[in-house]
Parts: structure tokens; sequence; C-alpha cells
């Protein structure tokens, strides 16, 4: 098989995004896109996680993460940490962490 393109990226979702579905939404997302990882809700009022996939994969989920979300949400910042190319994915589904 060729060799894939995968990345992995670490991600933190500021603003409305706890109670409105961002957890669902970024599962469903991620998953139609391809891509394995966790997202969870944090103390602060945050949401968190890391996504993986191929790198067009990976980049569409950082536009949604920063400019779309779910419906009812309202991101006011998303950042990235940890960008890296990858071998092989570290996890095999996308979930929410609880």
């Amino acid at each position: 098989m060729a060799s894939r393109n995968l990345l992995s990226v670490d991600f933190e979702v500021f603003g409305t995004v706890q109670g409105v579905f961002f957890r669902k939404f970024t599962k469903d997302t991620a998953k139609s896109r391809n891509c394995v990882g966790w997202v969870m809700n944090t103390r602060e009022g945050t949401v968190k996680g890391v996504v993986q996939g191929e790198a067009n994969n990976v980049a569409y989920m950082k536009n949604w993460l920063k400019n779309e979300g779910s419906p009812s949400s309202k991101i006011t910042d998303c950042t990235f940490k940890n960008e890296r190319q990858i071998s092989s994915l570290d996890f095999s589904d996308f979930k929410v962490e609880h």
C-alpha cells in the first residue's frame, strides 16, 4: 500500500461549545472525513481533543473546528498544538470522552 500523508493535531475550542452538541457534531464530522481521535469537554468550559488522518482531512477538520462547529455553537477561538506527521494512526475510531 502506498504511504499516506498522515497528520495528528491537538485542538482546543473556546466559546459557547458545551451543551450545544459540539462533541457529537465533531465526532460525526471527523468520521465522515475518515479521521480518528477523541473529543471531550473541559472544566474550563472549552472542548479539546486530538484529530488524526490524511493531511487534507485534518485540514478540513481544523477549518471546521475553527469556523463552523455545531449549529448552536459560538466559537470565539480555536488553538492547534503539536501538529506533526505520523507514520500510523494512534486510534481506530473517533470517540467522545467523558
